[in-house]
């Protein structure tokens, strides 16, 4: 089958289509046919080779692509809630490959893709969507009337959170680019603001911060609450040092912690998002789509940034 791999660490122009052998579901595991997966920042750092502290040693070739829509091809043993045509969505875990014509994934990294989305738009969410739902509701455990700020609010994470922080019923503030402002507006935030040119103390105080910028992590935490609550998905990969360090002595140092996490989610958490999606919480923002074969133009997209929401790559099969 292809699938999008590279052999050394580099700019996206080291990616490549090649075959691989079709993987084949095991016991507890579903073989996913794959419409479309979307790239995320992580698989940009992967293949730049910039994490290597966090993913260790990997022998190449690689792969890239961490989540993905499709449909249901088999089923291994023991699993008896999903069947062959349905359509899923899902993510691999702590690895990547989802660039592929097929997946096998554990089936409690699984649920119905929403009823009425095409597979194409689909893929757009379950990454950043899961994060956000655990960001907020989880970590932040955001509540109605309280004031949310969200850093980015025009990219891949930024501008889900912008949608849910409404859903949840905050009020919204969204920062980011001048030509970005009524974007982010459209989204549901209630006030916008260029994060070029407004500095932080510039800014009123927030019951919650979600950060997806990774920088100027103490300017932003300045402005909480009393009782407020900062989560960042992201941190500073120049300083990866220094970024951890700071949120590490966060947690132990006042009230206002910094909360970091790295997602891991299953069934129930990609069920959560499924609803949102259905009763119109949540929609999918597809900034370009590339075919497969393009993957490196794909990658290269998004490092140039100006994305609005996502972009996804399709796969589909010959």
């Amino acid at each position: 089958m292809r699938a999008a791999l590279y052999d050394r660490y580099g700019p996206p122009e080291v990616l490549y289509v090649g075959e691989v052998p079709k993987p084949v579901a095991g016991p507890g595991q579903v073989l996913v046919r794959v419409a479309a997966s979307s790239v995320n920042g992580g698989e940009l750092y992967g293949r730049a080779g910039r994490i290597r502290v966090v993913t260790g040693l990997r022998r190449f070739p690689l792969r890239t692509g961490l989540d993905f829509a499709g449909e249901v091809a088999a089923v291994g043993r023991d699993v008896a809630d999903l069947a062959p045509g349905q359509h899923v969505w899902g993510l691999l875990g702590r690895r990547f490959g989802s660039a592929a014509e097929f997946v096998v994934v554990a089936a409690d990294r699984l649920a119905p893709a929403p009823a009425g989305l095409d597979l194409t738009r689909a893929a757009a969410l379950p990454a950043v969507a899961t994060t956000v739902v655990t960001a907020l509701r989880d970590k932040a455990g955001l509540r109605a009337g309280e004031r949310l700020l969200v850093r980015g609010a025009s990219g891949g994470v930024g501008h889900v959170a912008v949608q849910l922080g409404r859903a949840y019923g905050a009020h919204v503030t969204g920062l980011a680019g001048a030509g970005n402002l009524e974007f982010v507006r459209g989204l549901g935030a209630h006030e916008v603001a260029d994060y070029r040119t407004t500095r932080a103390w510039e800014l009123p105080r927030f019951d919650v911060v979600l950060d997806t910028v990774g920088t100027e992590l103490p300017d932003y935490r300045r402005l909480l609450t009393r009782t407020g609550r900062m989560v960042t998905v992201s941190f500073d990969i120049d300083h990866v040092a220094r970024s951890l360090a700071y949120l590490l002595m966060s947690t132990v140092h006042g009230r206002r912690r910094v909360r970091f996490f790295s997602g891991d989610p299953r069934s129930d958490l990609l069920a959560e998002v499924t609803r949102l999606t259905e009763n119109g919480s949540l929609r999918p923002v597809v900034d370009r789509t590339f075919p497969l074969a393009d993957i490196a133009r794909a990658h290269r997209a998004l490092e140039e940034g100006g994305v609005r929401g996502k972009i996804v790559v399709t796969v589909g099969n010959p």
